[in-house]
Protein backbone atom coordinates (compact mmCIF):
# COMPACT_ATOMS: atom_id res chain seq x y z
CA UNK A 1 0.00 0.00 0.00
CA UNK A 2 1.51 3.39 -0.90
CA UNK A 3 0.68 6.24 1.69
CA UNK A 4 0.52 9.91 0.21
CA UNK A 5 -0.19 12.92 1.41
CA UNK A 6 -1.98 16.22 -0.51
CA UNK A 7 -1.99 19.64 0.96
CA UNK A 8 -4.73 22.40 -0.65
CA UNK A 9 -3.50 26.04 -0.48
CA UNK A 10 -6.90 28.49 -0.34
CA UNK A 11 -6.49 32.00 -0.05
CA UNK A 12 -8.74 34.92 -0.88
CA UNK A 13 -11.24 32.83 -2.67
CA UNK A 14 -8.78 30.71 -4.57
CA UNK A 15 -7.08 27.35 -4.82
CA UNK A 16 -3.66 26.56 -5.45
CA UNK A 17 -3.85 23.22 -8.02
CA UNK A 18 -0.96 21.46 -10.05
CA UNK A 19 -2.23 20.47 -13.28
CA UNK A 20 -0.72 16.99 -14.20
CA UNK A 21 0.55 16.53 -18.09
CA UNK A 22 0.15 12.63 -17.98
CA UNK A 23 -4.06 13.22 -18.22
CA UNK A 24 -4.45 16.80 -17.53
CA UNK A 25 -6.23 16.30 -14.47
CA UNK A 26 -5.87 18.76 -11.72
CA UNK A 27 -4.70 17.50 -8.24
CA UNK A 28 -3.64 19.07 -4.96
CA UNK A 29 0.39 19.08 -4.40
CA UNK A 30 1.11 16.28 -2.66
CA UNK A 31 3.17 12.62 -3.23
CA UNK A 32 4.46 9.75 -1.18
CA UNK A 33 5.40 9.76 1.94
CA UNK A 34 8.74 8.73 2.97
CA UNK A 35 10.07 6.12 5.52
CA UNK A 36 9.66 7.08 8.85
CA UNK A 37 8.16 10.64 8.25
CA UNK A 38 5.07 11.66 9.73
CA UNK A 39 2.09 12.57 7.40
CA UNK A 40 2.22 16.20 8.17
CA UNK A 41 6.26 15.90 7.67
CA UNK A 42 5.59 14.59 3.92
CA UNK A 43 2.45 17.15 3.08
CA UNK A 44 4.97 20.11 3.84
CA UNK A 45 7.61 18.18 2.00
CA UNK A 46 5.82 17.90 -0.54
CA UNK A 47 4.34 20.73 -0.99
CA UNK A 48 7.40 22.87 -1.29
CA UNK A 49 9.23 20.32 -3.41
CA UNK A 50 6.15 20.86 -5.84
CA UNK A 51 5.39 24.51 -5.36
CA UNK A 52 8.75 26.25 -4.16
CA UNK A 53 5.97 28.00 -1.67
CA UNK A 54 5.66 27.04 2.14
CA UNK A 55 2.08 26.36 3.46
CA UNK A 56 1.04 28.01 7.04
CA UNK A 57 -0.29 25.86 9.71
CA UNK A 58 -1.87 23.11 7.75
CA UNK A 59 -4.40 21.07 9.30
CA UNK A 60 -5.50 17.67 8.46
CA UNK A 61 -9.11 17.75 7.11
CA UNK A 62 -9.37 13.88 5.53
CA UNK A 63 -8.05 10.60 5.26
CA UNK A 64 -8.87 7.95 1.96
CA UNK A 65 -8.42 4.45 0.80
CA UNK A 66 -8.39 4.28 -3.11
CA UNK A 67 -8.71 1.18 -4.29
CA UNK A 68 -7.93 0.50 -8.44
CA UNK A 69 -9.99 -2.59 -9.31
CA UNK A 70 -9.82 -4.84 -12.50
CA UNK A 71 -12.34 -3.65 -15.30
CA UNK A 72 -14.98 -5.96 -13.45
CA UNK A 73 -14.22 -4.39 -10.19
CA UNK A 74 -13.73 -7.74 -8.70
CA UNK A 75 -10.04 -7.68 -8.20
CA UNK A 76 -7.51 -5.45 -6.21
CA UNK A 77 -5.18 -4.04 -8.21
CA UNK A 78 -3.41 -1.28 -5.80
CA UNK A 79 -4.25 0.42 -2.82
CA UNK A 80 -3.41 3.87 -2.07
CA UNK A 81 -3.92 5.49 1.55
CA UNK A 82 -4.29 9.09 1.15
CA UNK A 83 -4.01 12.34 4.05
CA UNK A 84 -5.83 15.67 2.51
CA UNK A 85 -4.24 18.34 4.56
CA UNK A 86 -5.75 22.29 3.57
CA UNK A 87 -3.69 25.68 4.46
CA UNK A 88 -5.29 29.04 4.12
CA UNK A 89 -2.00 31.15 3.41
CA UNK A 90 1.64 30.58 2.44
CA UNK A 91 5.18 32.09 2.11
CA UNK A 92 6.85 32.69 -0.26
CA UNK A 93 6.50 32.71 -4.28
CA UNK A 94 4.54 29.34 -6.02
CA UNK A 95 6.44 28.39 -9.04
CA UNK A 96 4.70 28.34 -12.59
CA UNK A 97 5.73 25.11 -13.38
CA UNK A 98 7.49 22.22 -12.10
CA UNK A 99 8.49 19.10 -13.24
CA UNK A 100 5.44 17.52 -11.94
CA UNK A 101 3.06 20.05 -14.13
CA UNK A 102 1.78 23.37 -14.03
CA UNK A 103 1.02 25.17 -10.94
CA UNK A 104 -2.35 27.22 -11.30
CA UNK A 105 -4.62 29.29 -9.05
CA UNK A 106 -8.33 28.44 -10.01
CA UNK A 107 -11.92 30.24 -7.85
CA UNK A 108 -12.93 27.78 -4.74
CA UNK A 109 -16.45 26.71 -7.27
CA UNK A 110 -14.34 25.47 -10.27
CA UNK A 111 -13.44 22.42 -7.96
CA UNK A 112 -16.84 21.48 -9.15
CA UNK A 113 -16.14 21.33 -13.12
CA UNK A 114 -12.33 21.38 -13.52
CA UNK A 115 -11.19 17.69 -14.65
CA UNK A 116 -10.09 15.68 -12.08
CA UNK A 117 -10.75 12.67 -10.05
CA UNK A 118 -13.84 12.05 -8.74
CA UNK A 119 -12.77 10.84 -5.25
CA UNK A 120 -10.12 13.95 -5.49
CA UNK A 121 -13.21 16.19 -6.39
CA UNK A 122 -15.18 15.05 -3.13
CA UNK A 123 -12.19 15.41 -0.97
CA UNK A 124 -11.28 18.84 -1.84
CA UNK A 125 -14.67 20.08 -1.85
CA UNK A 126 -15.38 18.97 1.50
CA UNK A 127 -11.81 20.20 2.78
CA UNK A 128 -12.99 23.94 1.54
CA UNK A 129 -16.49 23.68 2.48
CA UNK A 130 -16.65 21.85 5.62
CA UNK A 131 -15.76 22.04 8.97
CA UNK A 132 -14.28 18.44 11.14
CA UNK A 133 -12.93 15.41 9.49
CA UNK A 134 -14.19 13.11 6.51
CA UNK A 135 -12.57 9.58 5.68
CA UNK A 136 -13.58 7.19 2.88
CA UNK A 137 -12.85 4.49 0.27
CA UNK A 138 -13.11 4.97 -3.34
CA UNK A 139 -13.21 2.30 -5.63
CA UNK A 140 -11.80 3.20 -8.93
CA UNK A 141 -11.04 1.14 -12.70
CA UNK A 142 -7.30 1.19 -14.08
CA UNK A 143 -8.37 4.36 -16.04
CA UNK A 144 -9.69 6.00 -12.91
CA UNK A 145 -13.18 5.84 -13.30
CA UNK A 146 -15.00 5.90 -10.22
CA UNK A 147 -16.92 2.55 -9.20
CA UNK A 148 -18.02 3.41 -5.70
CA UNK A 149 -17.42 5.47 -2.58
CA UNK A 150 -18.18 5.58 1.26
CA UNK A 151 -17.75 8.77 3.17
CA UNK A 152 -17.86 9.38 6.85
CA UNK A 153 -17.43 12.75 8.49
CA UNK A 154 -16.98 13.54 12.22
CA UNK A 155 -16.14 16.82 14.48
CA UNK A 156 -14.24 17.02 17.35
CA UNK A 157 -16.61 16.89 20.73
CA UNK A 158 -19.62 15.04 18.64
Amino acid sequence: MQKIANLLVVKEGNVLLLKKPRRGWYVAPGGKIDEGESVYEAAIREFVEETGARPINPHLKGVYTMMIMDNGGEQLLNEWLLFTFIAHDYSGNVLETTVEGELEWHPLESLHTLPMAEGDRANLIFAIENKGMQYGTFYYTEQFQLLRQSLQQSMEGE
